[in-house]
């Protein structure tokens, strides 16, 4: 594969604007490997994550894709590392503190509408607070879709969205015959927000780890050994120029 080199802010020209995804999905990995290869600390594995999260979100933003959501913590993960679970959790307050708050001032350059999904109510109250401000205050805002799973198990959100559903067919708001697909949806975390077109996973697992169960039927899988720390605008690049050599089907036939 050859794509050209990558510039700051601009659409590399090898690549079409109008068959860019709509939405990305990343399930950022390799935060661990990455440690032990640079012999440092786990904090600073993180911190260097959040840094190219953010690159990733502006990225996005100058390249014209209106939708990412990141897979930042699962539920899985809460119960295996408690340490690296608070000090993330810490991490995001202080992103949402410094870096959103220009997100939240409906700043035109980092216009960005930003949503949590996943179980909240188990994170600490002084977080769960900057989140629910930081959603209320680029609630109006018009720009990229920014959303973060955190303590998010996809089972779960589609179990949640049938409870819903069968509370409403108990309480005699809705027939059996009228539950849809588009029903489902609009109990999902995700209600609003189209589906993922591209799924990037880094680190070279070959999972989908609970992440978007419903939401990622149709998605294109892009998998790639390059650890999150080091996934840059060339590596995304990458995952968007072989995005755009697939012929997308969503299980038709195309003669």
């Amino acid at each position: 594969m050859s794509v050209e080199p990558v510039t700051l802010q601009q659409l590399p020209t090898d690549l079409s604007e109008n068959l860019l995804p709509r939405h990305v999905a990343v399930i950022m990995d390799g935060n661990n490997c990455w440690v032990k290869n640079h012999g440092t600390t786990s904090i600073e594995g993180h911190q260097k994550s959040v840094d190219v999260l953010r690159d990733l979100l502006y990225c996005c933003r100058d390249w014209g894709i209106s939708a990412l959501t990141v897979y930042a913590l699962a539920t899985e993960n809460c119960d295996r590392f408690q340490i690296e679970v608070q000090f993330l959790r810490t991490l995001f307050e202080r992103l949402l503190e410094q870096e959103l708050e220009e997100m939240q001032q409906g700043n035109v350059k980092k216009n960005v509408k930003i949503r949590f999904v996943g179980n909240l109510e188990d994170l600490p109250n002084s977080l769960r607070h900057k989140i629910a401000s930081s959603m209320e205050n680029t609630q109006d805002n018009q720009g990229m879709q920014f959303t973060i799973a955190t303590n998010y198990d996809g089972r779960h959100e589609i179990i949640q969205a049938y409870q819903a559903i069968a509370f409403k067919v108990q309480q005699g708001y809705l027939n059996p015959e009228q539950i849809s697909e588009e029903l489902l949806e609009q109990h999902l975390y995700t209600q609003g927000i189209p589906h993922p077109d591209l799924l990037i996973r880094t680190s070279g697992e070959m999972r989908l780890s609970n992440f978007l169960l419903w939401q990622m039927a149709y998605a294109e899988i892009y998998v790639t050994p390059t650890l999150w720390q080091d996934f840059d605008r060339a590596e995304f690049h990458k995952a968007l120029f072989t995005y755009q050599q697939r012929e997308r089907r969503f299980g038709k036939v195309i003669p």
